[in-house]
């Protein structure tokens, strides 16, 4: 049977494209909102010593915080590293005890541990340094009191810079761990 002039049997393809790729969208699975996860078996070496980590904000009296914005002010939820280096500073470690410190008096409250680093190198290798950056926090975390909570590690490289100039302290804030805290379900 020949429909409209030969068009039927391209126009029936065309309308069948169409279909399944409408109903393809509709039934695709979400796009994950979860940075992938890095892991690596042990932090790498580097230098020593680490510009002096950033004094935690202070909290306006006014208006109690809460949650992340309690654990920035009260803790500190970044610590810095020299360049090419995953050492942990004596800086870093005293945040890093802070840290714990505040998720001890804070139980329920899930971490994530992000790695960053500079613009300078290549992706892959500034994804390695950011990985190896947020395991030597996550192994100092868990060291220190923090084994009960799951701690799970990404590395964004130089894919999220806080500061993006030539001079060298603008470098020196993007080679950084910062520690992300979410409150438990009950309390959202």
């Amino acid at each position: 049977m020949r429909l409209c002039g030969g068009f039927g049997r391209a126009g029936a393809l065309l309308g069948a494209f169409f279909l399944v790729s409408t109903l393809s969208a509709c039934f695709a699975p979400a796009p994950q909102s979860q940075p992938r996860e890095y892991s690596l078996g042990a932090a790498g070496s580097g230098h020593t010593g680490a510009p002096a980590a950033r004094a935690p904000a202070k909290a306006d009296r006014a208006t109690p915080l809460s949650g992340s914005a309690a654990f920035a002010a009260t803790a500190g939820d970044v610590v810095y590293f020299e360049g090419d280096s995953s050492e942990l500073s004596a800086e870093a470690k005293a945040t890093l005890q802070r840290q714990v410190q505040w998720l001890k008096r804070h139980p329920g409250y899930r971490i994530l541990v992000e790695g960053h680093a500079d613009e300078w190198g290549t992706q892959q290798h500034n994804l390695m340094l950011g990985a190896e950056r947020a395991v030597a926090v996550k192994i100092y975390l868990e060291t220190n009191g923090l084994r009960a909570i799951p701690i799970p590690t990404v590395s964004y490289g130089k894919e999220r810079l806080v500061a993006n100039c030539p001079a060298l302290s603008c470098r020196a804030q993007n080679r950084r761990v910062r520690t992300v805290v979410t409150p438990p379900l009950a309390m959202r």
